[in-house]
């Protein structure tokens, strides 16, 4: 009898274990997918080429750029999700699936058709562009062209991040807040927003990285001043393969350095820290 009952466990146990390694294979082949580009564009970069890439002022400022355009990007893309995730996770009206389908919509068209359908409205003679250059602001060929592309394929990120975070809150404890008298701003602010720090802080995170990796938008109604991803295309059609890879490598260090940073700040102590503090 005994050894029916393991003969069976046994059986048992090797179907379970060979759908662990079938799953290790595929999703190992998948990491090996992602990995293996960047490693190989590693390994043809020499130490001479990535110092003279580190020596170029162009390629300095096209980081300098990116990284401080993308942070711009990410912070208004967050300032204005919040609320609209709010919205989503809480409020039941006509048309939201239409609402979440536009919200998405950035993450579907090719990003070279979201730079025309932008100089459409942001260029010289746009719906904004051309009121916004009677107030002297120009988008076409400018930082704020460069911000409002990253802005426009990064927001999707922001809003269904912390629109996931705000529907994982017991609404309950929303409105015992507001039976204790809460109103719904102070609701908000002490009990949904401490409660989804860590998914605004995620959403922030995920569109910061999604800024400043842009290309088509930003090519079209920013080409000048240079992004890094500009920066290196640039290189790639002027000085060739060996040039631009150099430069990619160093973006590649310096984004995934800051990507990782923040990602370690909204894993830490940091999100926990502004939770007690909002």
């Amino acid at each position: 009898m005994g050894g029916a009952q393991a003969r069976v466990a046994g059986f048992r146990y090797a179907p379970r274990q060979a759908f662990t390694v079938a799953m290790w294979l595929l999703g190992g082949l998948l990491v090996v997918f992602i990995i293996l580009p960047m490693v190989r564009l590693a390994l043809a970069t020499s130490a001479d080429s990535l110092a003279g890439a580190i020596r170029n002022p162009d390629v300095r400022a096209s980081i300098q750029l990116s990284l401080k355009d993308a942070l711009a990007a990410a912070a208004i893309a967050t300032l204005c999700g919040v609320p609209l995730a709010w919205v989503l996770a809480r409020k039941h009206f006509p048309g939201k699936g239409l609402v979440e389908g536009i919200v998405d919509l950035p993450l579907a068209v090719p990003h070279t058709v979201v730079g025309i359908a932008l100089l459409f409205v942001f260029g010289r003679k746009g719906w904004v562009g051309a009121p916004a250059g009677h107030l002297g602001i120009s988008f076409f060929g400018t930082e704020w062209g460069i911000i409002v592309g990253m802005m426009f394929v990064s927001a999707p990120f922001v809003v269904d991040t912390v629109r996931v975070a705000i529907e994982d809150v017991d609404p309950r404890l929303e409105q015992a807040a507001r039976t204790l008298g809460a109103s719904q701003w102070q609701t908000f602010r002490h009990v949904t927003l401490p409660l989804s720090t860590r998914g605004v802080l995620s959403g922030f995170v995920l569109a910061y990285a999604r800024a400043i990796s842009e290309f088509g938008a930003v090519v079209i109604l920013a080409y000048f001043p240079m992004t890094a991803p500009v920066e290196v295309y640039d290189l790639y059609l002027q000085k060739g393969l060996d040039e631009s890879a150099a430069a990619a490598v160093l973006l590649l260090i310096v984004t995934l350095a800051t990507f990782l940073v923040f990602r370690s700040l909204t894993a830490g102590g940091v999100g926990r820290w502004l939770s007690t503090r909002t």
